[in-house]
């Protein structure tokens, strides 16, 4: 078998993988882009659904959170993201796929507070890849 090695990133690929991987062990697992998780949890609200909402989506052993920093949030968004993360945080992984350096979260978010506070539940139990190279879509692209 010849392998080709490139040089190209793939976050959401990558993320999407380990999520079929996880299914594939028996794992329960759910995608979001960032925007579409927050529309559902903007939707929960209005219909009063949201506490279940919650717990709907904590109770995933694998939640990928994909796109995050690539549109401004509102307060209340941020305030929901945290929500989510904060319900999560003892029980399953999270994956966030983003453009954003981490060094660039608090300006993103706007609330130091809430920034510091989701980064102390994800990043002292994380694994960080930081990917190099040219995106998967435009090399995809070219053949």
């Amino acid at each position: 078998m010849i392998c080709k090695v490139l040089h190209i990133t793939g976050k959401s690929f990558l993320a999407q993988a380990l999520a079929k991987q996880a299914t594939f062990e028996g794992y329960s697992a759910r995608y979001y882009r960032v925007t579409r998780l927050l529309e559902e949890i903007k939707l929960a609200r209005l219909d009063g659904s949201y506490t279940r909402a919650l717990a709907r989506i904590s109770k995933y052993a694998l939640l990928i959170l994909d796109d995050f920093g690539v549109s401004s949030l509102k307060p209340d968004e941020v305030n929901d993201l945290f929500e989510v993360i904060e319900e999560r945080t003892f029980s399953g992984s999270t994956i966030i796929t983003a453009q954003l350096p981490v060094k660039e979260w608090h300006a993103y978010l706007g609330n130091e507070t809430i920034t510091d506070a989701m980064m102390d539940r994800l990043i002292y139990s994380a694994h960080r890849v930081e990917m190099k190279g040219e995106s998967m879509r435009k090399m995809l692209a070219l053949q």
